[in-house]
Parts: C-alpha cells; structure tokens; sequence
C-alpha cells in the first residue's frame, strides 16, 4: 500500500480522518454554547476519561463546530508550571479587542480591557517569557487586589458583560484541566459561577483525566451543580470498526471482517490505539483487501512505537519508587487495585506509600477510583510495565 496515502492519524490531539461515536456530547456542548450566548442558563461542560479516548480531538472538534463571530474562543492547554493568568490573559486581551471593534460592545469591551490592564499588573503575568503589557489604564479596585479568588471572577464578569453587548459568548476551552492548582480551579469555578448567576455568556468547555471531577469537588463543594461531566470512554464497537474501515474505503481499499474484528479486539476500541494500529496495517499490507494475515507484523509495529512513545514518555518521568510501585500494580492483573494490596505487594504497610500515590496521581499517571482503589490513566500501560520491567528483579530493588 502507498504510505503517502495512508489515511490514519495516530498522534497527540491529531484529529482521525473519522470522528465516530463522538456525536451526542457535540450537539450537548453545541446547545449548551447557544443558550449561553442569548442568557439563558447553561451549565459548563468538562470531559473526563483516560489517555487515548480523543478527549483534546473532541473538544477542538467543538471548539471548530462553534467557530462563528458570536462565539469567541479563548483556548488554553493547562501545563504543569503555568499559572491561569499566565494563560488566559493573552487570550482573553485578544477576544476583548475583537469586542471592542463593535460598536454595540466598544464601551463595555473597553471597560473590560482596563479590568485586564489591573489584573495583569497585580499578577504580574507573563506571556512566553515576557511580562504581558496592555496599553489601557486600569480603573482602580477592578479586579487588581492580588487575590484570585476576588479579582478573576470581576474580570470574567466584565467580560461577560462585553460578550453580551455584543449578543456574542466567551467560550473558554481548557484542556489538561487536571494539572490546575487547586487554589487557582476554585477561583475558576468561583469565576463562573458569578457569570452563570448574572446569566452572562461566559461558559467553560474543558477536558481532563478522571480525577477533575473530586479535584472540581474538593475545591468548591457546589462544582457538581455547576458542570456536566460527560465521561469519554472507549468507542463502540460498530463505532471502532467504522473508525477502521470507512478511512480505507475512502482510498479504494478493504480491510477483511476478520482483521476488524481482531483489531477491536487488540485495541478495546480506544481511539488512539485504532488509529495506531490502522496506521501501520496499511503500511504492511501489500494490496487490497487486507487481510489477518498482515495482522502479527503490524501489530508488532504498533506495540513498538506505543512502547518508545505513547507510554515511554510516561514511564520516563517516574522515579524508581514510582515504577516499582506501578509495576507492582501491573503484577496484579488489570484494575482498579486496591492501595492496601499494592503495599502488601511491596511488604509495606498502604502509608508508606501515600506520597508515592499521591505523586503518581499528581503526575496523572494513576487516578483514585474509589476511596481506597487506583487504576492507571493510560490504557493497557500495565501490559507495557510488564515488558518493560520483566521477572521480579524489580522487587529485590525495593
């Protein structure tokens, strides 16, 4: 087969060439982006699920579903060492001056640009390495105090009252959501809960590892009232084959019912796996239709690279404490383990390793199930743990 032509996209936040399964969850955002654009009550959505499942793909998928002039995309991706004026400054400076063009906004708009004048000033913020300036006055005592959880949620609400001005909404599309600190997400959500009580159109559409959802908890106990938690979890099965065939189809090519079916197999219909493993059965296939026989090589393909990529860089940031303690979950099968029964597994009591757990957690690599119980954020990493780290010389390390 021509690689030139291969049709899959394996890679991080690349969108596949077909977005199946994912339709329900974008007429939600869809309607809860138009509700909030004319003042009527919508709450924000935050997706939650694995590594892999296409949460960055659906929610830039949104985010292009709403690209109009009345829906102003502030789009930020939350790192580990930035803080959320850091990120949403620049972003929110640059939706105000679009505002600020219209008329029936230009007032409001340029109130809410002093209120980002005295914000940037009290958080000092900085944008790629440079202190962010605006070239506006900032009006005293509006939103400049030096505390987040006072100064965001005036200058979200200028904000929305600028959007509405102008019979637009603010959308702010947050990803990696999980790696937000805590004091700075119940500033957030204090934020957006001041714009929903003043009915302005100011909504967050964000994405993030399950455990968003008792970070969201545990930093403002009404958070559950003011999201929708859309659980973003593996395709169907008649989705997944669909994701397989219909790319191929599209290029004249046949992928046999056998090798779909061994491939949803494979992969549990996770979205990244598919593309990873269509990617590289097309390039081992010689003609159409292709066959179970092209399976095995491209399968071990597919492994290889996921084990040099996907999950090495994963594993890379892990201190030995933090691997054995992964692997040692791995050695008890697929999860959610039990935190007691890892340390048994270690012959440690369950706290000593609290803040292993906890680093594991804050590093994304682990997520709390239930009180008690973890699982791993990336599927299939406990198979990689296992050949990665074979035999039990891992345990005399302990």
């Amino acid at each position: 087969m021509d690689p030139i032509r291969n049709p899959y996209a394996p890679g991080a936040g690349t969108p596949p060439p077909e977005l199946a399964g994912r339709d329900e969850i974008r007429e939600t955002a869809r309607i809860a982006l138009e509700r909030a654009r004319i003042g009527r009550s919508s709450k924000s959505i935050i997706m939650v699920g694995l590594r892999g499942v296409g949460k960055t793909v659906l929610l830039d998928r949104i985010k292009q579903d709403a690209a109009t002039d009345s829906i102003l995309a502030v789009s930020i991706e939350a790192p580990e060492d930035r803080s959320i004026p850091d990120m949403l400054a620049p972003h929110l400076r640059n939706a105000l001056l679009r505002l600020s063009t219209r008329e029936n906004a230009r007032q409001q708009a340029q109130r809410a640009l002093r209120a980002l004048t005295g914000f940037v000033r009290a958080f000092r913020v900085n944008y790629q390495g440079v202190e962010l300036s605006l070239d506006f006055e900032p009006e005293p005592g509006l939103a400049d105090n030096g505390d987040l959880e006072v100064d965001l949620p005036d200058l979200l609400e200028t904000v929305g009252y600028a959007a509405k001005s102008a019979e637009a909404c603010v959308a702010l599309y947050i990803d990696e959501l999980q790696y937000v600190r805590d004091n700075e997400l119940a500033a957030l959500i204090t934020a957006l809960h001041r714009t929903s009580q003043r009915q302005l159109p100011v909504i967050m559409l964000g994405a993030g590892l399950p455990q968003v959802r008792s970070n969201l908890g545990e930093a403002k106990s009404y958070a559950e009232r003011l999201f929708l938690f859309p659980e973003i979890g593996p395709l169907s099965q008649s989705d997944a084959r669909k994701v397989i065939a219909k790319p191929a189809q599209i290029e004249g090519v046949e992928i046999t019912s056998d090798t779909l079916d061994a491939i949803i197999r494979i992969t549990r219909c996770y979205p990244y796996f598919l593309q990873e493993w269509g990617f590289h059965l097309w390039n081992v296939a010689d003609s159409s239709p292709i066959s179970i026989a092209c399976l095995d090589a491209a399968s071990q393909r597919a492994i290889s690279e996921l084990d040099s990529g996907f999950f090495r860089v994963r594993f890379d940031r892990l201190t030995p404490q933090e691997r054995n303690y992964v692997r040692a979950m791995a050695d008890l099968g697929e999860g959610p383990y039990r935190s007691s029964t890892v340390a048994e597994k270690l012959n440690r009591n369950v706290q000593f390793f609290s803040p292993t757990r906890d680093n594991l957690i804050s590093k994304g690599t682990i997520w709390s199930t239930t009180h008690g119980y973890i699982d791993f954020t990336v599927p299939m990493f406990d198979e990689f743990l296992r050949r990665v780290m074979p035999g039990d010389d891992w345990r005399s390390a302990q």
